[in-house]
């Protein structure tokens, strides 16, 4: 049984990277002082080329990029444009470009309402710390998988509560169906 995902730099080591079939690659940047989030999910296929770069893996062609940021209810700078934010805590969207979820808790988890489009090539950096990018096989039920990964991920990194999360990563998929590389 082939495997529905594996960390993107082994995938590439191994030579297990999808190329004309694509995939889904989602990467994480963990705040380490709170629970604060940033999540990547890009979707590419038919990559060109494929190779390692000083700072991550770049791929020659074009990719649908989704953000999903996971704010703490005690994030100080809330009401900042998420685009005006500190390096590190931006993502390139206004609260208008944003479909919002409030937790009970009230942790917000933000998710672009329309993907990105990178043409020619983008860049997945190499993950550091606690961080992460991992490669999601396409296969008929990645996006199952997809959603039971965002319901574990914000509910155990992001502390919101299993009903919440599985909103939240319902948010998510609705994004993801929006990706046009296929």
């Amino acid at each position: 049984m082939a495997p529905k995902a594996l960390d993107l730099f082994q995938a590439y080591s191994q030579g297990k990277l999808p190329k004309e079939e694509g995939g889904y690659i989602v990467s994480s940047f963990f705040q380490q002082t709170s629970a604060y989030a940033i999540y990547e999910v890009v979707a590419y296929n038919n990559v060109k080329n494929l190779y390692l770069s000083g700072d991550g893996l770049t791929f020659e062609t074009d990719g649908s990029k989704l953000f999903v940021l996971v704010e703490p209810a005690t994030f100080p700078q809330k009401y900042i444009e998420p685009f005006r934010r500190d390096r590190g805590l931006k993502i390139p969207h206004r609260f208008s470009e944003l479909d919002v979820f409030t937790s009970k808790n009230q942790i917000r988890v933000m998710v672009s309402k329309e993907p990105i489009i990178s043409y020619s090539s983008f860049t997945i950096l190499r993950p550091t710390g606690v961080n992460f990018s991992l490669i999601f096989y396409h296969t008929d039920e990645v996006l199952d998988t997809l959603n039971y990964f965002f319901q574990e991920t914000l509910n155990k990194e992001a502390q919101i509560p299993r009903s919440d999360a599985r909103k939240g990563a319902e948010l998510v998929i609705k994004g993801i169906n929006k990706f046009g590389v296929w």
